[in-house]
């Protein structure tokens, strides 16, 4: 791994939280990378080593010197999966919904990880052993493009380029409802304070910012496009369900029933864009919709 710094000045919205979470939301590295970052002294504040649970002040230099990376420990399993584009630094991949990216306390095959370590023999370490390569995630069954980086330096510039909203991710969303107009939802998003397994738009929740744009309208139904300026959990979804338009097929935070028979809900991250890392070439990939998304649409479109 190259030797290199992140660095970034604190800004008003990351005071109050714990560094080691803070660097783990901001930075999309595992907590435990960050973690033990801080313990080697490889987080500096204002020059000075910290805490994990130190919290910041608006006008903080933070800087990170990374370490080596935790070697990777997940194991190889020979499943399908759609390679949209790979070389040597990076690879895009179309995750159908169903899949959970990376594996996790009692789920620690069949995953994205697991598919994409068959066949690829390098990616990179920073995110440790259950979450090699892995820039971003998207939900189980949320389907669509996901970047994987094959070496630190390229996680790196990838992790950079999403963090100061140089890289483009879009989705397709069908919603509930008749949305009337495009909106931008500047709205926080933490923790639900009653049901730690959700998330809510809470005062004291982290910033999040959406773009929806109506593509097009049914009959008690909306398709929208939904562009990130953040990328909280679950951004997209509790969004819409805070407004009154969840997505349809939401297990969590939509209707318990609806007509269609869905296995989960109707977004698909149909557009991804970055900078190569290595080479700096402008690349943009999209993904046309899943078959029982379009299906759903060809439905409505005879009501």
């Amino acid at each position: 791994m190259t030797e290199e710094n992140i660095s970034f000045i604190a800004q008003k919205e990351d005071e109050n939280i714990r560094l080691d979470k803070l660097l783990s939301e901001k930075l999309g590295f595992s907590r435990s990378f960050i973690a033990k970052a801080i313990e080697k002294g490889e987080v500096l504040v204002n020059g000075r080593q910290c805490e994990t649970k130190t919290k910041l002040k608006a006008g903080q230099a933070v800087v990170i010197e990374l370490g080596e990376p935790e070697m990777i420990d997940a194991v190889a399993e020979d499943i399908p999966i759609d390679i949209v584009y790979e070389d040597e630094h990076l690879a895009v991949i179309n995750k159908p919904q169903g899949m959970v990216v990376h594996p996790a306390p009692g789920n620690y095959s069949g995953t994205l990880v697991n598919a994409v370590l068959y066949r690829m023999k390098d990616l990179s370490g920073i995110n440790g052993k259950l979450r090699p390569g892995i820039v971003h995630r998207l939900d189980k069954d949320t389907s669509g493009l996901i970047v994987i980086a094959k070496n630190d330096d390229a996680h790196i510039e990838l992790q950079r380029q999403i963090q100061l909203k140089e890289a483009k991710r879009a989705y397709y969303a069908l919603a509930y409802g008749n949305v009337k107009e495009d909106v931008r939802i500047e709205l926080p998003i933490g923790r639900h304070k009653t049901d730690r397994k959700k998330m809510a738009v809470v005062a004291d929740g982290r910033y999040a910012a959406t773009r929806f744009t109506v593509e097009e309208r049914y009959k008690g139904y909306t398709l929208l496009r939904a562009d990130l300026e953040t990328g909280r959990t679950h951004q997209i979804r509790v969004h819409l369900s805070h407004i009154g338009h969840s997505v349809v097929g939401d297990p969590v935070y939509g209707r318990k029933e609806h007509p269609f028979k869905l296995n989960g809900q109707l977004l698909h991250a149909f557009m991804l864009s970055f900078s190569h890392p290595a080479t700096g070439e402008e690349m943009t990939f999209t993904s046309p919709l899943p078959d029982y998304f379009a299906d759903v649409l060809s439905r409505l479109q005879k009501v």
